[in-house]
């Protein structure tokens, strides 16, 4: 089996660019802009209690941190998610291609 140029299919359009390639550009500073976001809560968090050493001001910071480091997790997945979609899209909209052929055995019954 030889590997042959892709051929577009006669007749296919490509669509024009939508909504995909905007939200593929701002995707970058979208997911930094969250993440630093859900840093900033555990910052804040340890400003607030500075000087308190107690067990439950630690206890506290522990649940927050556990509670930001889920909510980065999911940012990434969300955004991750939305540039396949993305991705998906953009790569439907352009030319049709002609697909190599699979010859189907002539057999009637199977093996």
């Amino acid at each position: 089996m030889t590997l042959k140029r892709w051929k577009r299919l006669p007749g296919s359009q490509t669509a024009p660019a939508g909504v995909e390639r905007a939200i593929l550009r701002r995707l970058p500073m979208v997911t930094l802009a969250g993440t630093m976001g859900c840093i900033a809560a555990s910052l804040l968090a340890r400003l607030l209690w500075w000087g308190d050493t107690s067990i439950e001001t630690a206890r506290a910071l522990q649940m927050i941190d556990i509670w930001v480091i889920a909510a980065v997790v999911l940012h990434w997945t969300v955004m991750l998610t939305l540039a396949i979609g993305c991705t998906i899209v953009f790569v439907m909209k352009g030319p049709a291609y002609i697909a190599d052929r699979y010859d189907l055995p002539d057999e009637n019954h199977p093996r």
